[in-house]
Order: structure tokens, then sequence, then C-alpha cells
């Protein structure tokens, strides 16, 4: 069995002309919420220079901090309108954080508890809830990197909370060519996964924010069964080998979260922002894998 990894890569790291050479990389991946000096151009010139396949995730509805913050008792701008019925919790740091929401005005929400520290910019918020209705779905940061890439011909999209074909539509209005790698990351994404096939593009199981929005923490393994038994060519996405980010041993879960994702036919992993920020861990991650793949 072949395995091939796509890498989350900060613009401005000194190491990617190593990693780009690492024998089970197959592409590059920039998470464009990752600032930039001048914009995103900037940030694609100096990645396509390694002579790596180039994603760019668009963060499409996935809502976002664009304003700090410090809770309890404090209000925050996420990055669409919204309409939810409240109070209601919401989720950050991977689930691990918890708020509650009890009032909302559009893109303003109104928190009476939440983290005790600083909800920082750019970070994702989860709201699970039946009655969320974002509203829109392209940022404008969305929009900058899509005109960037049609100026230099670029197509390779990442497009996270994909839950409706007019989703893609928006997309390819900007970028007819575009080809799409399809993030299913919510309840609504395995829906429209399991009635679409992966006629609109490639799937992708970007389990991190899946797994806060499964109704109950095991229904990741059958979330995960079912998008690549949907599409035999899916790519998991981050979320695995995280212990290498705080310890130079993997954890034994970490190493058996792997060998499970394999033993399911996954063939492309796609490695987070948590591992790919210093090259220490990258490289371990990179060889580990290797190491198991060489070892089944």
């Amino acid at each position: 069995m072949s395995l091939q990894v796509i890498v989350t890569t900060p613009p401005y790291a000194d190491y990617l002309e190593e990693i780009a050479a690492h024998p089970l990389v197959s592409g590059f991946r920039l998470n464009t919420i990752m600032p930039t000096k001048d914009g995103p151009g900037e940030a694609i010139d100096r990645l396509i220079k390694f002579g790596q396949p180039l994603w760019v995730d668009l963060k499409g509805r996935q809502l976002r901090i664009v304003g700090s913050a410090s809770p309890p008792f404090t209000e925050i701008r996420i990055s669409h309108p919204i309409k939810v019925d409240t109070p209601v919790t919401a989720f950050f740091s991977d689930g691990t954080e918890q708020a509650r929401i009890v009032a909302v005005d559009g893109d303003r929400l109104i928190l009476e508890s939440g983290p005790r520290r600083v909800v920082g910019l750019g970070e994702s918020i989860n709201i699970v809830h039946p009655s969320l209705e974002i509203l829109g779905t392209l940022t404008e940061t969305d929009l900058a990197y899509l005109h960037a890439m049609k100026e230099r011909g670029m197509e390779n999209i990442m497009l996270s909370y994909v839950e409706k074909i007019s989703d893609i539509e928006e997309v390819k209005s900007y970028l007819p060519d575009a080809e799409i790698i399809l993030k299913i990351e919510t309840q609504a994404g395995l829906k429209f996964a399991e009635k679409h096939g992966h006629k609109y593009g490639r799937l992708a199981a970007a389990r991190g924010d899946l797994f806060i929005e499964v109704p109950q923490p095991h229904k990741i393994i059958s979330a995960l069964k079912k998008i690549i038994q949907i599409d035999p060519d899916a790519i998991v996405a981050s979320r695995f080998l995280d212990s290498l980010a705080y310890h130079p041993v993997p954890s034994s879960a970490d190493i058996s979260d792997v060998a499970f994702l394999l033993t399911e036919g996954y063939k492309t992993f796609m490695l987070g922002d948590i591992i790919c920020l210093e090259r220490g861990t990258l490289v371990e991650a990179l060889n580990l894998l290797k190491a198991i793949l060489d070892d089944r």
C-alpha cells in the first residue's frame, strides 16, 4: 500500500524545501487563516516555488472569530451572520471548551459564559444545533485568494464545511475550472456526501470539526467509515499524531489511530497546523508515518 501526505505549510517557514523532497509528500495545503505581509498572492508565490501541488483551503461557511474578546460576559464577532435559537452552547478548542450564547445579532454573539481566557482572532467556533443557519458562504479572504489564484492560473481548492451544491457553485462562479476537495465537517456535510457521493469533487474527512459535530463522540468512527466507503480516494485530515507537538515520543493512541485509518483504506493523509508549524515535529510525523507503513 502506498501513502501520500499533504502538508499544511506556513508561508514563511524556512524548512519547506526539505519537506517538499520527502518521499511521502504529495502536496502542500495553504490554510488561508495564516497571516501574510502582502496578501494572498504573496503566500501563493512563496509556496508554489517548491514544486509541490498547492491546495488553497478556503474557509467557506466555517465560523471563525474575527475579533478577540475575554469571556465571560462579553461579545464576540464571527465570520458570518447567523441565526440560531438561544440560549445555545458554543464549542472552542476542538470541543474541549464551551460557552453559553444568550443572544445573537447577525455576526455578533453575546456570551454569558466561556473559556477563562482571551478568545483569539481566527479561532474556530462550533455551534451544534439544528436551528443554526449560516448566512453566506465565501468570506472576503476567500474571494481575495480566488482572485489571486485566477491571476496565476491555479485550480486546486479545498473547501471547508461543504453542505450544499450551492457552496461548490459559488466557488466555480469565480474559478470555473476549479478542482475542489470537499471537506466534510458536519452532519449536513455527511448527508451531502451520502446523497451526491464524490460527483462534485474528492471528499476529505476533516475530522477535527467533524468530531465536534457528530451527535456522540464515538460516532466519529462510523462517520470516517462512511466517508471512505463513499469515496475510496477520500483524504483524512488533521488531528493525528498531535502528541508529537508536546512530546518527542508519540503516544500509543496516536500510533493506533494511524493504523486504524490505514486499515479502513485511507491512502492520503493531510497533516494539520499543530504538527506542521515546526520543522522537528513535521519531519518526525512524516518519518513515523513511513515507519508505520513499512511495518504493515
